[in-house]
C-alpha cells in the first residue's frame, strides 16, 4: 500500500487531484484509516489512474470519464479512443504549423516593404509549351487552400503518367484561372513531349504563347512564397504595367527538401 503521496509521485498527479477524483467517485483509496483519515491506495490502482488521466486528454468530462469507467472499458478499446485522439492532436498541430508559415510569410512581406531590389524581375516572352495536367477547384486563392489541393494533384498526375510511359520533359508548370461557379481552378501540369489528348480529366494541351510576363524567381517552399509574389506585383504597378492575369509557377528545381525549391513567378502583362 501506499500513502497518498507516494502514490502521487507514481502516478504523476498531484495529492489534490486524487482527492478531487475520490471525491467524484473515480478513484477512492483501497484502505482509508479510521483513526487518522490517511488514504492508502494500491499499486494495481494505477491502472485506474491512468485510463482516468488518458480519457480526460481525449476531452471527455470527468463525468464522461466516470460512465465509461463504470462500464469496463478494456485496454483494446481504449488504444483506440487514444489512437484516434491522436491523429486529431497531430492534425490541429499541422493546421497551426500552417497558420504559422502564412502569418511569418505576411510579416516577411511586411517587413520587405520597400527594401527588396528590382534588378530581379525580367519581362520575356513565353513560348507555347506542351503539358500534361489535372485540375481541381481550390475554394480560394490563399496559400493553404492551394497547397492543400495542388499537393495531391501532382502526385496523381505523375502516377498516371508513370502508367501510361509518358516521361516528363521539362519542369512542372502550375497555373490558375477563376472557376466559373467560384472558387478556383488549379492545374497541375508538367512539360512533355506526347501527342494532346484528354482521358479522364487527364488533359495533354499545348498553353499558347505569352508575348510579355514580368518573371521572378522565389527560392524557398511554396509556403512562403508571398513576399515574391507581393514583390512582383509592387514592381508591375511601380513600372507602368498591368497584370493580365495570375501567374504560372515553374517549378525548376524541386528537391525533397522543399526549402531549398527554385520556382519561377510568370505574371502575364497586358
Amino acid at each position: 500500500m501506499f500513502t497518498i503521496g507516494d502514490f502521487a509521485r507514481h502516478g504523476r498527479v498531484s495529492v489534490r487531484m486524487l482527492r478531487h477524483y475520490d471525491a467524484l467517485g473515480l478513484l477512492h483509496p483501497a484502505h482509508v484509516d479510521p483513526a487518522t483519515g490517511y488514504r492508502h491506495y494500491a499499486a494495481a490502482q494505477l491502472a485506474r489512474l491512468n485510463r482516468i488521466i488518458a480519457l480526460k486528454d481525449l476531452g471527455l468530462t470527468l463525468q464522461q470519464v466516470g460512465e465509461i469507467l463504470d462500464e469496463k472499458v478494456d485496454a483494446g478499446e481504449l488504444r483506440a479512443m487514444l489512437r484516434l485522439r491522436r491523429a486529431d492532436l497531430e492534425a490541429e498541430m499541422a493546421a497551426a504549423a500552417a497558420r504559422l508559415t502564412q502569418v511569418e510569410a505576411r510579416l516577411r512581406s511586411i517587413e520587405s516593404e520597400g527594401h527588396m531590389p528590382t534588378e530581379d524581375i525580367v519581362i520575356k516572352n513565353l513560348p507555347r509549351v506542351r503539358v500534361a495536367e489535372l485540375t481541381a477547384v481550390a475554394p480560394d486563392f490563399e496559400t493553404p487552400s492551394i497547397s492543400a489541393v495542388i499537393q495531391p494533384l501532382y502526385d496523381e498526375l505523375f502516377r498516371r503518367l508513370d502508367a501510361a510511359g509518358i516521361r516528363p520533359t521539362g519542369p512542372g508548370v502550375a497555373r490558375y484561372e477563376d472557376a466559373p461557379g467560384g472558387g478556383i481552378l488549379v492545374h497541375a501540369g508538367v512539360e512533355v513531349a506526347a501527342a494532346p489528348r484528354e482521358d479522364d480529366g487527364l488533359r495533354i494541351l499545348d498553353l499558347p504563347p505569352v508575348e510579355r510576363a514580368a518573371t521572378l524567381v522565389h527560392r524557398g517552399a511554396m509556403d512562403n512564397v508571398l513576399p515574391a509574389v507581393q514583390h512582383l506585383a509592387r514592381w508591375i504597378d511601380a513600372h507602368g504595367h498591368r497584370s493580365a492575369g495570375y501567374p504560372r509557377e515553374i517549378n525548376l528545381e524541386c528537391p525533397a527538401d522543399r526549402d531549398a525549391w527554385v520556382t519561377e513567378l510568370q505574371e502575364p502583362l497586358a
